[in-house]
């Protein structure tokens, strides 16, 4: 009897592995094209804390070689918002600010025509700000930071719409953003998120970049295709803003920030529950935006896209799955590959 047990024990996990190793080859046939000499990428697929699927394709760096690994760190653009956003919550759980509090108690230079945008309208992308990237000087050399964003902004008195009115994405919030946590908190934004997010998580090798500070770890580099052929493309005007774009994290690093948004580690469930509330609807039909994050039916996700990166995570909470896909190159967006991953572990 014991061993019959044993041998039904035996078989349901060899059709366990059969099916794992089904599912990681289909994995594989998704990301076909990133295998081999070209511009790479990294995918981690989550269930419940543990890595299904962990792998990386093609190169992080062409010109040395240098091969894609799990712990790569990609650019992650607009994945950076969902930081920036905790590390509101985080000065809130404090008592720093309130998410209420008008913008320009914080930032006093902006012009009177802000006086009605709150800190919760700028993570929601409903403040109405004009695109800083809309009214850069021409000629422009020098990378902007956040502080040059509020510069731009100060000289604005127009505004889209009313402050709360409606929906319209906003780097230019999150800069602002960066600034309200490093006037709030007394250290630099970079500072803040190492000191209260990143190390406590154990995301040793994850960094918002700044030029004069530590280099990235393991750096994946950002590459278009020009004429058939991989060009660098790493570096934008806009790639030193950090409070919208300007964290570097690879997959290993990702999975220590998904396992925080389960349980109380980095913030408490009721910062945690309106980090994922859909606050107001966006351009896009069926999408819900909350403190950055984007809201779809029952996934939490958002993506990443800057000069020669296409990043994504989507979380299925309810399934306890996660697929995070990094990429260091300008196309294609993997938010419809990381959803066709995603369902084949459902």
């Amino acid at each position: 009897m014991g061993w019959r047990v044993l041998g039904v024990a035996m078989g349901a996990w060899l059709a366990g592995c059969a099916a794992g190793a089904t599912r990681e080859a289909r994995v594989d046939a998704i990301m076909r094209a990133y295998a081999g000499d070209v511009p790479g990428a990294s995918v981690l697929v989550l269930r419940d804390g543990i890595p299904l699927v962990r792998k990386a394709y093609g190169r992080a760096d062409l010109e040395q070689g240098i091969a894609a690994t799990p712990a790569t760190n990609y650019r992650l653009a607009s994945v950076t918002k969902q930081f920036t956003a905790a590390a509101i919550l985080l000065l809130a759980e404090d008592g720093r600010l309130g998410l209420d509090d008008p913008v320009r108690r914080w930032l006093p230079s902006l012009p009177a025509s802000d006086d009605a945008i709150t800190i919760r309208h700028l993570l929601t992308h409903t403040g109405g700000l004009i695109d800083y990237e809309d009214i850069m000087p021409a000629g422009l050399a020098t990378p902007l930071r956040d502080s040059d964003v509020l510069h731009l902004l100060e000289r604005e008195s127009r505004l889209y719409f009313t402050p709360g009115t409606a929906y319209r994405y906003s780097n230019g919030g999150y800069a602002l953003l960066a600034l309200v946590v490093e006037r709030a908190s007394g250290r630099s934004f970079q500072g803040f998120l190492r000191e209260r997010i990143f190390e406590p998580l154990g995301m040793r090798d994850t960094l918002a970049y700044v030029q004069e500070g530590p280099p990235v770890p393991h750096r994946a580099y950002g590459y278009s295709e020009v004429a058939g052929h991989w060009q660098r493309t790493d570096q934008s005007l806009t790639s030193a803003v950090l409070g919208d774009g300007g964290i570097y994290s690879s997959i290993d690093d990702l999975a220590h920030w998904d396992a925080a948004a389960y349980d109380d580690r980095l913030l408490g469930e009721a910062s945690r529950r309106l980090a994922f509330t859909p606050w107001t609807k966006t351009d896009v039909a069926d999408v819900q935006y909350g403190f950055g994050w984007r809201l779809t039916g029952d996934t939490q996700w958002h993506s990443g896209e800057t000069i020669g990166f296409r990043n994504v995570i989507v979380r299925w909470p309810k399934r306890h799955l996660t697929v995070i896909v990094l990429s260091n190159r300008n196309d294609p967006e993997p938010y419809r590959m990381a959803l066709g991953i995603g369902r084949l572990f459902f």
